[in-house]
């Protein structure tokens, strides 16, 4: 049997030491946010087309339904900061840390993730539709009927998190995805894990869903 590839950890947000205080109560089409500490929050169903965000740390920030199309994250930190249903699509992030955040009900659609690290996030409900993960880890986060329906993963990992329902309908896995300490029942598309890593333990959670799947009665 060969050996599974070795997947590289993500690459850290660059920030500078002196970051510029910016405490945020609305957003802009086309908005440049530059090596900025960021607090405050908008109103739900606020609307910002083509935000550009570079080094900057988001600290306990409100998102909470925002739309953002086009939206680009490079060097961004967000920690403790309340993203449930945000409306994002065809955006880009690239390394940036989630750190206890809220993500319920999220949607990226179409979107680009390169260099990215969810942790203790809650992400219940989030679609992640046409999505693209390159060196991406989600670690003990709560994925519990999240949407990766047509995305495609490089080099990710999923640790420690609850994943029941999970959507994995048509997406593609390449260079070495792996899960270990994941909740795998109910998944969605399980055919579509070709060519992930799963641990032995995790993989209990996979019987009843591979078997459904190849048309197998498993009896009690």
């Amino acid at each position: 049997m060969p050996t599974p590839r070795a997947v590289r950890r993500p690459a850290p947000p660059k920030l500078p030491a002196d970051l510029v205080p910016v405490r945020l109560s609305s957003l802009a089409d086309e908005e440049i946010l530059l090596s900025a500490e960021v607090t405050g929050g908008v109103a739900a169903g606020d609307r910002a087309d083509g935000l550009d965000v570079e080094r900057c740390r988001f600290d306990t920030v409100r998102l909470a339904g925002a739309v953002l199309p086009r939206v680009s994250l490079s060097d961004a930190e967000f920690l403790g900061c309340d993203l449930a249903n945000i409306g994002v699509s065809d955006g880009v992030v690239a390394a940036a840390r989630f750190e206890r955040c809220r993500l319920t009900g999220a949607t990226w659609g179409g979107c680009s993730f390169r260099d990215v690290v969810f942790e203790g996030c809650r992400a219940d409900l989030a679609r992640f539709r046409m999505s693209r993960f390159r060196h991406v880890v989600f670690r003990d986060c709560n994925l519990t009927e999240v949407d990766f329906q047509n995305a495609e993963f490089t080099g990710c990992r999923f640790e420690d998190c609850r994943m029941e329902g999970v959507r994995f309908s048509q997406a593609v896995m390449t260079g070495g995805a792996v899960f270990s300490g994941c909740d795998l029942w109910g998944l969605s598309g399980v055919e579509s894990l070709r060519g992930a890593t799963v641990q032995a333990a995790d993989a209990q959670g996979l019987v009843h869903t591979l078997a459904a799947a190849l048309g197998i009665t498993i009896e009690e």
